[in-house]
């Protein structure tokens, strides 16, 4: 890996930059009564209405309209907002601060991510690192699934983002835990780093790009 050619870092958002916990999502969508949330749920890659939401194919309310029909009852944007937040474990702050360091080192960072709005409107609020910031204090740019209208590991999403960041592959870093969105990245030539899910891949990084 040639880390001189980096200019242009893409982060995963649940399992790399917030520590992810599927169990407590699991948990926390049969609680509002989805008694086989496991069955709809996933890890890496949303299905179905799930999918449906992170792809941008449905918006929040037409979400909240089917999940109730599977529930049996009607449930409110804010329940619906809790049992997603159920995927954020935590949001590590030395994650937080790598990201800024890379920016003033002059990197450009960005967020490629499959999530929906439910996550986002926690995510894009001042309670995101619990220091009164939010997301977009970190990064350059976000590139999310439900506007971008394409899932990883779809090659679209990742062309999108390389011509939104003005970068092309071979100067271009991806950080994902996610083995499908990897394999996809390196297709396009993209440089790959892929942490374990919720991983320390900071020091990783820093070694890689020789800034110890």
């Amino acid at each position: 890996m040639t880390s001189q050619l980096i200019r242009n870092i893409a982060f995963d958002l649940g399992g790399v930059v917030i520590a992810l916990s599927y169990e407590q999502a699991v948990k926390r969508f049969e609680e509002i009564g989805l008694s086989d949330a496991r069955k709809h749920l996933d890890a890496f890659c949303q299905q179905g209405i799930f999918g449906d939401l992170e792809k941008g194919v449905i918006t929040p309310e037409e979400f909240r309209t089917e999940i109730s029909r599977l529930v049996g009852r009607e449930l409110s944007h804010d329940e619906c907002r809790y049992a997603w937040h159920g995927y954020v474990e935590a949001v590590p702050q030395r994650n937080l601060q790598m990201l800024l360091r890379l920016r003033q080192l002059g990197y450009k960072v960005c967020l490629l991510s499959n999530t929906n709005p439910y996550m986002m409107q926690w995510a894009m609020s001042n309670e995101f690192d619990g220091n009164g910031h939010s997301i977009e204090y970190y990064f350059d740019h976000l590139y999310l699934s439900y506007q971008c209208k394409q899932m990883k590991p779809s090659p679209e999403i990742f062309r999108m983002m390389l011509e939104g960041q003005q970068s092309t592959p071979e100067e271009t870093l991806f950080i994902d835990d996610g083995q499908k969105n990897i394999e996809a990245a390196k297709a396009l030539g993209i440089q790959t780093l892929f942490p374990k899910n919720n991983e320390d891949w900071t020091e990783p990084l820093a070694k890689l790009l020789g800034i110890d």
